[in-house]
């Protein structure tokens, strides 16, 4: 995929206005193959129920909630300070490329930003995301079709386990059984 994959250190800022908890390990999963999560953050109103599902995900993959509130409603304040702190970010050096997990086409000049700048940037999100922010990225990750297919494997594991394989070929019976079974 990219140059040294494993030496690359990527900043995960993920939009938690726009992105699923079910879907992190798939996001994980993504930025591993590409190189190491050097820094992973979320940002949200963690104030408001909508985002609790959140919580127990966070703990589990060391992720770092950034708190931004609601001033007025309609109004993006989560989507300014991931814009803010991806600057800051690049501006420390810190980092090779950017993993920015959203379906939300606002980030379109920021990622655009990002690679003047040389950054490798990865997108990450829903089909419905706008054609303008997949078109931004090095690399865009359709979040719910790498899911379904994590869904997929994960069941045809869980049936290989148990020894369901209904998908295995039926052979013929051995020459030992036909002798003994009359007819």
């Amino acid at each position: 995929m990219f140059e040294n994959a494993s030496e690359l250190r990527f900043a995960v800022l993920i939009d938690a206005d726009n992105v699923s908890e079910k879907y992190i390990k798939v996001i994980l999963d993504e930025i591993s193959n590409a190189g190491v999560a050097t820094y992973k953050r979320i940002y949200g109103d963690w104030t408001s129920p909508r985002l609790a599902s959140w919580k127990s995900c966070l703990l589990d993959h060391s992720i770092i909630p950034m708190q931004q509130y609601s001033y007025t409603y309609g109004k993006n304040a989560t989507d300014s300070a991931m814009i803010i702190d991806a600057m800051d970010i690049l501006y420390s050096g810190t980092v090779d490329g950017f993993a920015i997990v959203s379906s939300d086409s606002d980030f379109t000049r920021l990622v655009a930003r990002l690679r003047e700048s040389g950054m490798v940037v990865i997108g990450m999100g829903e089909q419905k995301t706008p054609k303008p922010f997949i078109s931004a990225c090095n690399q865009f990750k359709y979040l719910d079709l790498l899911y379904a297919r994590q869904q997929l494997e994960e069941a045809d594991d869980a049936g290989d386990s148990r020894g369901d394989d209904v998908s295995a070929p039926v052979g013929k019976p051995a020459p030992l059984l036909r002798r003994r079974l009359p007819g």
